[in-house]
């Protein structure tokens, strides 16, 4: 019989980029800006974006031998204010994270203020929040570069 447990944790993460709302807010909402920051450009892995209410985005491919996927479903989005979202993660058929987002995008005289919160819930020991952190924090620096 498997062990089943659930860590709950939240994060915030802050960045402010030296452009305009709708330069940050677009890189989240145009799949192919989104597929450079987000999935790493990975040309292998398996990519698509439906970004509107009730649609979804899927980002998968193999991560040491084995399939991870991760899909998100769009709640709210606000135009060039916020994106709620909620996203499932797999470690091949496994469940392992399930998470509430918003992002908010903030102007400012010459830059983007983007607040990220994430909510989690980590399954079974498949996955640490600290590694989901640390992996957003990461994307977000990603962006900072596609949006340079």
């Amino acid at each position: 019989m498997t062990d089943h447990s659930v860590i709950h944790s939240t994060f915030t993460l802050e960045r402010t980029y030296p452009v305009d709302t709708a330069k940050v807010f677009a890189a989240w909402s145009d799949p192919r800006t989104k597929r450079q920051w987000f999935a790493g450009g990975d040309t292998n892995g398996e990519y698509s974006m439906d970004f509107r209410v009730g649609g979804r985005e899927v980002a998968s491919g193999d991560h040491n031998g084995q399939r991870v996927s991760f899909t998100t479903t769009y709640a709210d989005i606000v135009d060039g204010e916020r994106i709620a979202y909620t996203s499932t993660m797999h470690f091949g058929e496994e469940l392992t994270t399930v998470s509430l987002t918003t992002v908010e995008f903030v102007s400012t005289a010459d830059a983007t203020k983007l607040v990220l919160t994430e909510h989690g819930a980590y399954l079974d020991g498949h996955e640490k929040p600290e590694w989901r952190e640390e992996g957003t924090s990461s994307q977000l620096d990603s962006l900072a570069t596609v949006l340079a």
